[in-house]
C-alpha cells in the first residue's frame, strides 16, 4: 500500500519561552529531522525580528522559512513607512493575521514569540495554527511540546502543589528550568536534540547561548 501524500513534512523541533519581571527567554533545540532521518544537528529555529522580538517557530521548515521571511519584509516595510520598529505587541497582532489569512491552508507550524511589552516586562505570546493569540508567562511547543509544557507548569505555575502560591522567578531559575525540560525532552523524543539555543531578551538587548543535548 502506498503512502498517502501530503503538502507538509513534520521536521521536528521544540520550543520553550518564559517571560519574567524584566526579560524574557526563548529557546528551541537544534535538531532538524525527518522521521529516522537527521538533515542538520545545527539549526535554531529562532529568528530575531528586532531589538525586543523574537520568532520561535517549527514543524514544517519549508513553511517555517516562509511564514518567518514575511514577518521579516512586513517588519522591514513597516520601518520605511513610519520610521520606526514595530513594538512586540504589533508584532504578535501581524502574526495573528497573517496565520489568519492563511486558514483555509494553514503553515503547518507551531510559533511563539517572545519579548518586552511597552513597560520592559517579559511577554509571550503562542498561537494556534489559523492565528489565535494568548499571552503568557510560560509556553512549550512543537514536537516534544506535551513534554515540556507540564514541567513548566509544575516549576514555575506551582502546579498541583499544595500551599504554594506563584511567585515571580529570577533569570538564574528560567535557565535552570529551560534546560532541565530540555534534557528530560530529549530522552523521550526522538525529534529534540543535540543542542538548546537561547536568546534572552532585556532592555539591554538580546544575548545568546547554547547547551548541549544528547546526540542520539
Amino acid at each position: 500500500m502506498s503512502k498517502e501524500w501530503s503538502p507538509y513534512s513534520e521536521n521536528g523541533g521544540s520550543l520553550v519561552a518564559i517571560a519574567g519581571d524584566d526579560f524574557t527567554i526563548v529557546a528551541s533545540d537544534t535538531r532538524l529531522s525527518t522521521g529516522f532521518q537527521i538533515y542538520t544537528r545545527n539549526q535554531s529555529k529562532l529568528f530575531k525580528l528586532g531589538s525586543t522580538s523574537v520568532l520561535a517557530s517549527s514543524g514544517c521548515w519549508c513553511d517555517t522559512l516562509s511564514l518567518t521571511k514575511l514577518v521579516a519584509t512586513r517588519m522591514k516595510m513597516y520601518m520605511y513607512e513610519h520610521n520606526k520598529e514595530m513594538t512586540t505587541s504589533a508584532v504578535a497582532q501581524m502574526l495573528s493575521i497573517l496565520l489568519y489569512y492563511k486558514r483555509f491552508f494553514p503553515y503547518y507550524t507551531s510559533n511563539i514569540l517572545a519579548g518586552l511589552d511597552s513597560e520592559g516586562k517579559g511577554i509571550v505570546y503562542s498561537y494556534d495554527p489559523i492565528g489565535h493569540m494568548e499571552v503568557n508567562k510560560f509556553v512549550a511547543a512543537g514536537s516534544a511540546g506535551h513534554l515540556l509544557q507540564p514541567l513548566l507548569d509544575n516549576q514555575l505555575g506551582f502546579s498541583n502543589m499544595e500551599n504554594a502560591a506563584p511567585l515571580s522567578y529570577s533569570l538564574e531559575k528560567a535557565l535552570s528550568v529551560i534546560k532541565d525540560s530540555f534534557i528530560s525532552a530529549a530522552e523521550r523524543d526522538i525529534y529534540t536534540g543535540d543542542r538548546i539555543h537561547l536568546m534572552i531578551i532585556t532592555k539591554d538587548g538580546t544575548k545568546e547561548d547554547t547547551f548541549e543535548l544528547r546526540k542520539d
